[in-house]
């Protein structure tokens, strides 16, 4: 049975029993439904679509608009991430306030719990094989353990398949800076993240669906909210809006 979080209170007697046990970084991802797994958007497309093909489309249009240069693919996975084109990452924060606001900010979904998960990124990358005596070692995506994890490596080998890891991108965007972005991939393997994992390497927190409002005037208490976690011209707009109604 997963422990419930109903209060941002609630959140913070568990994150001290945590820290208790663990002592390296934690990460974390808010969902609006408890039932979804921690699957990247390219895995729970309905239709099969080569993440090579998308690629190659986004890249067609979106070349003549981007104002900054990309070096390689990774950092077109990144444009197409946030812009909303499915890929392997998949989105966390070292941010559990951020987190939790992604779980409860879409009312859509009151009528469902949601859940906060925890990942020990150094734990679940020993699952592939990624460990050093550096604590709190983390691989960025310049390094040479992500090149098995490129799109072209993956298209010239699709045979081999490895478990997703943790890692890190430089923070070029607002949106990510302030979300305290940082990512997982997955490589060939469809499982979700979970499945990989039989040791604690995730911890999934039930937000009861009765509790999401509460959460979200305590998040906002806070001054966590669509400006702080997007700062862009559209958020103030529709905060102001939202005031006035």
């Amino acid at each position: 049975m997963a422990e419930e979080i109903k209060s941002i209170s609630n959140l913070i007697t568990f994150l001290k029993k945590v820290r208790k046990k663990f002592d390296e970084d934690i990460w974390f991802r808010g969902q609006s439904d408890i039932d979804w797994t921690l699957s990247p958007g390219i895995l729970r497309l309905s239709k099969t679509t080569s993440e090579s093909s998308l690629l190659t489309r986004f890249k067609q249009s979106a070349a003549m608009l981007i104002n900054k240069s990309t070096k390689d693919d990774f950092d077109w996975l990144f444009l197409m991430q946030h812009y909303g084109v499915p890929t392997r990452l998949l989105d966390w924060s070292e941010s559990p306030l951020a987190a939790l606001y992604f779980a409860v900010q879409n009312e859509l979904h009151d009528d469902k719990d949601g859940a906060l998960w925890l990942l020990k990124p150094t734990e679940l990358n020993k699952i592939a094989n990624i460990s050093t005596s550096e604590k709190n070692f983390i691989p960025s995506f310049d390094d040479e353990e992500l090149e098995n994890y490129s799109v072209k490596t993956l298209s010239q080998n699709p045979r081999n398949k490895l478990a997703p890891i943790a890692t890190i991108a430089t923070r070029n965007s607002t949106r990510i800076q302030a979300q305290l972005g940082v990512f997982t991939i997955h490589h060939l393997d469809n499982k979700p993240i979970e499945e990989f994992c039989a040791n604690s390497e995730v911890i999934k927190l039930k937000i009861p669906a009765g509790s999401k409002a509460k959460l979200r005037e305590e998040l906002s208490l806070l001054e966590v909210n669509k400006f702080t976690l997007f700062p862009e011209l559209s958020s103030i707009g529709e905060i102001l809006k939202n005031k006035i109604q």
